[in-house]
């Protein structure tokens, strides 16, 4: 492999000849050879977005001192990073020390050499175009990686909202389907009264329609960013004009509605948005390992279970057990919350060690951040395609259920009351009859008028 000789205030190093990575990037790599994880791609993206928004506004202002090619490969690069390329080129560790610094220059690295071989030159030819002078003029790490680590997050809240809201509505739809299947509502894992299946699905549809309206106004939370403000927030070493321009311009070149901070410098010193966003984030992880919890308990059996669900079949389920079929999507869904619960709490030790004028330790927040974003995404979509969409109702296991079941009896206690009802629930379980046999047999209420307590109607009705 042949070298080039890249030098920096520390003294020179050997960087592969046709690496679009330099010295900068070199260098972390012997420093944080740590989780062998690079940083998250949706922040790669974002950061060509924040570069292209700065450039651009440099070249309005005729500060970029580069040649009208120059400027067009460097502006193309950027775009070329925002749409998903050159993730490949981005090898520092997502963990590191620097505040993210390693991040950002692995990225101005990429994009003035990849401008470079645009032009025809050759990486590292950086008297054309510099990584410094030029990707990333007035700009700090501090201002480009919270800004491009927001930009990120909303991005895949918008793709988490959108996987929540096709959930929700599979799940509405489940609801009407199974609206008239009565069955045996249980608290603490014990029949209580009789419900509906579709109900059950309609207060899954409702939590998780609350879920979709706090990862909406989440967005809200991001949307203020520190780009323009430099080191610290006071705009060192950027003009005024830039300041004022460059997140303006980040907004109409992405869509999304970025807004500059009054307080550039609360905006760079205080992270305390990322553990609001993610509290929402868990809120909607808890919503569904509920669901799968509750789902993954009712389709248990086949014959030895609850078997009031029928899940889709997905894998064979073990090695040594034949026929044996296990519920992995509320599994895998479940694993999903729990990492995101985990992470949360990473997000906030983070988040509350900050330091004076600015936290060190952002990488660990984008890095668990975006990946709770994308793996709960993931999550839902899995779980609607593969589960929800696909359930069924065992009804003549859910019948026996509810025929085996005490849970009638609380709709008995306003006709009979509660110590005679009491009663008959005792007879029932001692000669393992149902409780229906034994109100008939004793000619307590007639069959037709028992039949109308079981219907869907008497137990969806709201009172008596």
């Amino acid at each position: 492999m042949s070298f080039r000789t890249e030098k920096d205030s520390l003294g020179q190093m050997q960087v592969p000849q046709d690496a679009l990575f330099g010295i900068h990037t070199a260098r972390a790599l012997e420093n944080f050879p740590l989780s062998r994880r690079t940083p998250h791609p949706s922040l790669i993206r974002a950061f060509g977005a924040v570069k292209r928004a700065a450039a651009t506004v440099n070249r309005d202002l005729a500060k970029l001192n580069l040649s009208p090619p120059a400027i067009d490969a460097l502006l193309a690069v950027c775009m070329q990073m925002d749409d998903g390329e050159f993730t490949e080129h981005i090898v520092v560790d997502a963990f590191q020390g620097g505040a993210g610094t390693s991040t950002n220059m692995n990225v101005n690295e990429v994009l003035a050499n990849a401008a470079l071989l645009r032009l025809g030159k050759s990486p590292g030819s950086y008297g054309v175009i510099s990584p410094l002078n030029h990707v990333n003029l007035h700009q700090s790490t501090n201002d480009t990686y919270p800004t491009a680590l927001k930009l990120a997050a909303i991005r895949l809240l918008q793709e988490l909202e959108q996987q929540i809201l096709l959930l929700q509505e599979s799940l509405q739809e489940k609801e009407k389907q199974f609206a008239e299947v009565v069955k045996v509502g249980r608290t603490q894992y014990q029949d209580a009264v009789l419900t509906t299946v579709g109900r059950q699905f309609g207060a899954f549809a409702d939590a998780t329609g609350r879920d979709r309206w706090r990862i909406y106004k989440c967005q809200e939370r991001l949307r203020v960013v520190n780009l323009g403000g430099t080191a610290i927030g006071t705009g060192l070493g950027a003009p005024r004009q830039y300041i004022f321009q460059v997140v303006d311009v980040l907004r109409e070149q992405t869509g999304v509605p970025l807004a500059r901070a009054e307080n550039l410098v609360d905006c760079t010193q205080n992270a305390d948005v990322y553990v609001e966003v993610s509290g929402i984030i868990c809120a909607c992880a808890a919503t569904l390992q509920k669901m799968a919890s509750d789902i993954r308990f009712l389709s248990s059996g086949p014959e030895a279970g609850i078997g009031e669900l029928i899940l889709t079949q997905r894998q064979v389920g073990s090695s040594i057990m034949p026929a044996k079929i296990n519920p992995v999507i509320p599994e895998a869904v479940t694993q999903v919350a729990m990492q995101v619960m985990g992470n949360d709490s990473v997000i906030k030790t983070a988040c509350a060690n900050g330091s004076l004028e600015l936290n060190p330790f952002l990488p660990i927040v984008a890095e668990n951040l975006l990946c709770n974003l994308e793996m709960l995404a993931n999550a839902v979509s899995i779980f609607r395609r593969h589960c929800i969409e696909t359930v069924l109702v065992d009804e003549e296991q859910t019948a026996e259920n509810v025929a085996r079941s005490s849970a009638l009896a609380t709709a008995l206690v306003s006709r009979l009351g509660y110590e005679v009802v009491a009663d008959l629930v005792k007879r029932a379980r001692v000669t393992e009859r149902s409780l229906q046999d034994i109100v008939l047999a004793d000619e307590l209420i007639e069959k037709h008028e028992l039949d109308a307590l079981l219907s869907h109607f008497a137990v969806c009705k709201l009172g008596e």
